[in-house]
């Protein structure tokens, strides 16, 4: 194989699984913005559901800017960079380029900031917090956006061993 091959062409046989796997971790991702997450019920009476997209919605509005930023700089903005930047690692970038190992070691640094974690621990904090006075129902957009927050990450997973394979 060329030297300027893309990681997909030097590995053939994971090149259509890799693919599809950042196609639907794509597919998740914006099921998972724009899906609802949550239902808050409040005295029985009240009902609101909410989606990532209308929740950013929401604090925009209220001129909540601070919370808007950090919530969709780490919900959304660095999600959809972290996929752009697997594609163009996998299919477009030469294995061997300078370029591309840049790019592989920005996604293991910054990787670590996924908010999978943060995410659900404050939907936790939220649904024990508000038990006395209100109902937190979750729904599938939460697994949407964590199937593509793992599907992400095994795909990274699987594109910097191939790397790895690589003199």
């Amino acid at each position: 194989m060329n030297q300027d091959s893309s990681l997909a062409a030097l590995h053939p046989a994971d090149a259509r699984l890799i693919n599809l796997l950042l196609l639907a971790a794509l597919g998740a991702f914006v099921v998972g913005v724009f899906a609802p997450m949550l239902t808050l019920e409040k005295f029985f009476i009240f009902s609101n559901t909410l989606s990532l997209y209308s929740a950013l919605v929401q604090m925009f509005g209220e001129g909540e800017w601070l919370l808007f930023l950090v919530v969709g700089a780490f919900s959304v903005l660095l999600p959809l960079a972290k996929l752009t930047l697997l594609f163009s690692i996998w299919n477009l970038e030469p294995a061997t380029s300078s370029e591309q190992r840049r790019h592989l070691d920005l996604l293991a640094h910054y990787g670590k900031w996924s908010m999978l974690d943060v995410f659900v621990v404050a939907l936790m904090v939220v649904t024990i917090k508000l038990d006395a006075i209100a109902t937190v129902k979750i729904h599938y957009g939460v697994f949407a956006f964590a199937a593509s927050v793992l599907l992400t990450m095994l795909v990274t997973h699987r594109t910097v061993s191939r790397y790895a394979a690589h003199p």
